[in-house]
Formats: structure tokens, sequence, C-alpha cells
């Protein structure tokens, strides 16, 4: 889980204890170090400057600061007391020229005249066409601070995007339309890199592989899932190609990668659904089928929660309860495991999509709380779905029957309540695939991320 970096400045002309005509200082240190404390505690990392500003050489030097600190995802402009907004614009504005991202936060209260403050710089960056947020509420508040939070992980979503690299591995697969990317949107977007290599560097370096290496891994399955899988040929080329993966997007510094799985290496090689599940398990962003709106969304999810990231098949609606059946084509983080459905071996099982065959994951997800979402495009344009939902685990009278329902009983299953308007989730989504993120606060951070980029958020 990200914990971002956010510069913390205090502004307002009435300053160094200054007293109001009743004696008492305008600025309030005591709601500074309570607003302070308050990020710390939520999981921010600050990085302060020394003094409150108020002139334009302070705001250059303090801004200017944050400007060159690499670390730094976005900045807190901190209101004091009522300032001359003229005195600061040009230094947040500079600031702003990097891409990071700008938060006003304002604590209530008729005392020091904070939201006068606030309110001035609020309107100086509407007026000059500065994206920011305002946040008025107190330190106090769990909703006001989740705002704040919210916007700081986004920052730095958006931060830690920019220079990056996605790594492609072959070409589209399955004939999709809906996953494929324009390199120049891109790198436009987000700041990222599309590097591609031919799966044959895959193949070759799987079967180099030294024996060594799928012994250690036998080792670390067993512990996963109880005991290793049977060696045969097929499962060892599966293991190889996860291990070949792992060396591969290593050297190459791939920051997440696409895998077109099939045709063409599920055929040629191994299917790859164990070596997706396992890089999703190390905490990997990646998706099959070279989509890379998926790929996109996996990264996202991954570097908010806690938990890995599951992937599948928006493989049933039911639009009565607003129930949802996820099923992916055996590729699921294996720790996602319900204790009802535990993460097993199973095969691909799919010959028309990959007669190599391989190694799969079948189990159930466990029940929780967090999203749905899958980035895409509409007209060539990003939007990005995003709904609120919770993974539930169905008794274990029900779960082999609902298993059974799919025909492919053996791939994994995720059981999903979606809140909000099933029509309208319906009707916006982009793609047969769901991206599926554990944690209550993803929901907020990627509605910012969206906002910072010029995606259009789809919230049903």
């Amino acid at each position: 889980m990200i914990r971002p970096t956010v510069g913390f400045i205090v502004y307002g002309v009435h300053k160094d204890g200054l007293l109001d005509p009743m004696g008492v200082p305008f600025i309030d240190d005591s709601i500074i170090k309570k607003s302070k404390e308050a990020l710390i505690k939520s999981g921010i990392n600050l990085v302060e400057h020394d003094i409150i500003i108020a002139t334009k050489a302070e705001a250059k030097e303090a801004l200017k600061k944050m400007k060159k600190d690499d670390n730094v995802d976005c900045v807190i402009l901190f209101s004091g007391t009522w300032v001359w907004a003229a005195h600061l614009i040009a230094a947040v504005r500079d600031f702003a020229a990097t891409g990071k991202g700008v938060l006003i936060w304002t604590v209530p209260g008729s005392q020091g005249w904070r939201p006068v403050g606030g309110f001035v710089m609020h309107g100086a960056l509407k007026e000059v066409g500065i994206p920011h947020k305002f946040v008025y509420g107190s330190p106090d508040d769990p909703k006001e601070i989740a705002k704040i939070v919210s916007f700081c992980k986004a920052a730095h979503l958006k931060n830690i995007l920019n220079m990056s690299t996605i790594g492609a591995f072959g070409g589209r697969g399955m004939g999709q339309t809906c996953g494929v990317a324009d390199p120049s949107q891109w790198m436009k977007t987000f700041g990222v890199d599309i590097d591609t290599r031919d799966t044959t560097q895959l193949i070759n370096t799987a079967k180099a592989i030294p024996e060594s290496k799928i012994a250690e891994l036998e080792e670390r399955l067993a512990k996963i899932f109880g005991k290793a899988p049977e060696r045969n040929d097929a499962n060892e080329r599966s293991m190889r190609l996860y291990l070949a993966l792992k060396e591969i997007t290593a050297k190459e510094g791939f920051d997440f990668y696409t895998i077109q799985s099939f045709p063409g290496l599920g055929d040629d090689y191994s299917a790859t659904c164990f070596a997706q599940s396992m890089m999703l398990e190390d905490r990997m962003p990646t998706s099959t089928l070279s989509d890379f709106n998926t790929a996109m969304t996996v990264f996202l999810l991954t570097k908010l929660s806690d938990e890995p990231v599951y992937y599948g098949d928006l493989q049933h609606i039911n639009k009565e309860n607003n129930e949802i059946k996820i099923i992916g084509d055996g590729a699921v983080p294996p720790s996602l495991a319900c204790e009802v459905g535990p993460a097993g071996f199973a095969t691909h099982g799919i010959p028309t999509e990959g007669s190599a065959g391989g190694l799969s994951i079948s189990l159930v997800c466990k029940a929780g709380e967090g999203v749905l979402a899958r980035l895409g495009r509409n007209n060539g344009e990003f939007e990005m779905v995003i709904a609120k939902c919770t993974v539930f685990e169905p008794s274990p009278e029900e779960i082999e029957k609902r298993r059974l329902e799919c025909g492919i009983p053996f791939w994994p299953h995720a059981f999903v309540t979606v809140h909000g308007d099933i029509e309208e989730l319906l009707e916006g989504w982009n793609n047969e695939y769901a991206c599926l993120g554990y944690g209550e606060d993803l929901y907020d951070a990627l509605v910012d991320f969206c906002k910072m980029t010029g995606i259009k958020a789809i919230l049903p």
C-alpha cells in the first residue's frame, strides 16, 4: 500500500505571533499541530516548510523547495489566517506546472480568519486556472481527513506513473479491440512508455531456468498451497514461465506488464494462468491478452490496496440483486482464497485457448469491501468505471453448486454485490474484464486520480 509524501506549507499575513485586537494570536499553532498529526496518523509522510509564508519571496522559496524534491507528490497549502493571494499565486502556478497536485486546506473557525485565507486562495487558483482541491474541514473529522488522503494518494499514483514503463510480451490476444493502447496517448496522459518484447525471449529464458530455481519455487508453493504441484512437463513449463517473467521484467525495468497469452505462447509453450497468478501475488501489476487498460487498472488498485488484485470475466450479472460473478481463466492471487474455497491447483482446461496446457489456480475469493473498476476508452477518450462493492462467500452448501453453473468450476470465482445503479454500470462497462480491489478507501482515490489525469469517471 502506498504512503504519499506531501509538502505542508502554512500561509498567512498575520504571523510570527501577531495578536488580534482581543490579544489572541491570529494563527493558532495548536490547530496546525493537530492537523499535521492527523495527516501523519493517516499514513502520509510530511515534508514541512519551516516558516509560515506571506511574501512573494517566502512563497517562491517554499514552493521551489517542494518542486525540486522528487519525493513530494503534492503540496498542502494550509490556511493559517488571511493572505494576499497575489503574493502566493505565481509560486503556486510554477509548482503546479510540474504536474504535482495542489490542495488548499482550511480548518473552520471564526477566530483567526482562516476561512478568508482559504477562500481567497481557492478563488485565485480558479481565476488563473490552476487545478487543485479545496477542503474545508476539521482535523477531528475523519471524513474530511479522508478527502485529503484520497487526493494525496491519487497524486502519488500520478507521480509514480510518470516516466514508468509497461512491458508488452507478444501481440494482441484473442482479437481484443477494447484493450489496445495508443503509445502516444499513454505518454501524454500518464507519462508511461510502452515497450515490447517477443514471447520467444520468454520461452528461451524459461527453458534456461536452472533446476535449483524450480526446487526453490516448489518449496514456496508447498507453503502457500499446502503442497507443491505434481511434477510433469506441463506443470514444470508453467513454473518456468513464471520464473522467466520475474527475471525479464526485473532485467528490463518494467514497472508493470501485459502478455498476449494466446494465440501464440499458450499453444507454443504454456498457458499463462499460473505465472499471472504468482506475479499478482508478488504484487507485480499485470494483465493477459495484451489488455493495456486492464493492466493500468490493476496497477492503480495494486498500489492502493493492502491486498493483491484479482481480474476476471464479468461472467454473470443478476440485475435483481446486483450480484456479479467474476470468473477468471485460472489466474488469481492465491492469498485471496476464502476458507470454504481454498487455493488449489487445477489445469487451464480449454485446449482451444492454449493447447500446450498448464497450471491454473482454483479458489473462491474471500469476503471483504472493495471496488470494481476498469479503465477503457470511448471514441478514443479515456474513461473509468468505478463502483463500490462487497465480496461475499456463499455457504459451504451452496458454493459447489454455484461454481458448477458456469461449466468450468475449477476456475477462480469471486461473488460480488455491487452498490449502485446496475443498469448504469452495465451501460458504462467497457470490456469483459472486471478488476477487483479490496479496501473501502480505494474508491475516492481512484475518483481523484481520474480528475487529475483528465479521465472521465463513471460512477454508477
